[in-house]
């Protein structure tokens, strides 16, 4: 793995600027698939699939961050590098997300693996080549406690992973953080107020409870909405139970944590964690900087994140 070199050494510019940076266009050239899975009774989620040109070497999962899609400019670039190294990609949208608050009458949290089983389960069944596993931010909390819980993945990256929810939601608090915790929040809020519209009988109250305690920061919907509807309480036990650090001394697969010292998001100091240095199944990448899901490099490969993560994958794939 080459080290890292950054373009911009502001965590929060650079933080920024890889969400607006242009992306790759040339995956038009890899037919999509749109698949719904039924994952649950009543619940079914989105995944946009891709498939290489010639021999398939790997099946490459992808799950996207809090309030983001499969379209995320991360996604995209990701999908793009593997699909030309020969690798399938699976774009999953989690539950809710990716335009199909319609498709389910739940919410999703940190924790919440069961949708991804069977997504993997059912990739398994006609896979060619190992399965492969990588999430960002939130979805790395994901499939980091789904690595826990075993899966048919040969191996999994979790990137710019907020291990200790808590600690991270404290972070988002922050005044340096507003315009993250803004985004964030809006974008919450207004999930919601789609699916009160969709399915008033079951999110009307919710969306009610939203407006009428102006619930303006993650920790406040995480405690009032997110940790009652799926019977946490409140959000110090929901944080308490889902978050993916109390799964690492679980994990027997090889995982790889890639975070920059550096995330606004994300505090360096829960990696040094026990668990992870406990663990020989994991293994740390801590560039000084690259920002929260950014790592734009000042050389090229510009998207450094890509090719590190795939050139760590490959060795696990080809065994």
């Amino acid at each position: 793995m080459s080290p890292f070199e950054p373009l911009i050494r502001n965590a929060h510019l650079a933080t920024i600027a890889s969400n607006f940076w242009p992306r790759y266009r040339e995956l038009e050239h890899f037919p999509e698939r749109a698949v719904r899975y039924e994952t649950e009774p009543g619940v079914a989620v989105l995944v946009h699939e891709q498939r290489p040109e010639g021999r398939c070497r790997g099946e490459l999962v992808l799950v996207h961050g809090l309030e983001g899609s499969s379209v995320g400019g991360y996604m995209l670039s990701m999908a793009y590098t593997a699909l030309r190294a020969g690798y399938a990609v699976h774009r999953v949208n989690i539950r809710g997300c990716g335009g199909t608050e319609s498709w389910c009458r739940t919410l999703y949290h940190a924790g919440l693996t069961s949708d991804l089983h069977r997504i993997l389960e059912a990739v398994g069944g006609r896979a060619e080549g190992p399965i492969l596993l990588m999430g960002y931010s939130l979805g790395g909390n994901v499939v980091l406690k789904l690595t826990a819980e075993g899966g048919p993945q040969r191996a999994t990256v979790a990137v710019s992973t907020p291990l200790d929810l808590h600690a991270c939601v404290r972070a988002l608090g922050r005044p340096e953080c507003f315009l993250y915790q803004n985004r964030f929040i809006n974008r919450m809020r207004e999930r919601l107020r789609e699916r009160a519209r969709l399915h008033p009988e079951v999110f009307a109250p919710l969306a009610e409870l939203a407006e009428r305690e102006r619930i303006r920061t993650v920790f406040d919907f995480d405690d009032r909405i997110t940790a009652p509807f799926f019977g946490f309480g409140d959000a110090a036990n929901y944080y308490a139970t889902q978050s993916a650090v109390n799964y690492l001394g679980r994990i027997t697969t090889p995982v790889l944590l890639i975070t920059a010292q550096d995330d606004p998001l994300v505090p360096f100091a829960i990696y040094a964690h026990p668990a992870i240095a406990a663990n020989p199944r994991i293994e740390l990448v801590a560039p000084r900087h690259g920002g929260h899901v950014s790592f734009l490099a000042k050389g090229k490969p510009r998207f450094w994140l890509d090719a590190a993560a795939l050139g760590w994958l490959e060795n696990y794939g080809n065994k």
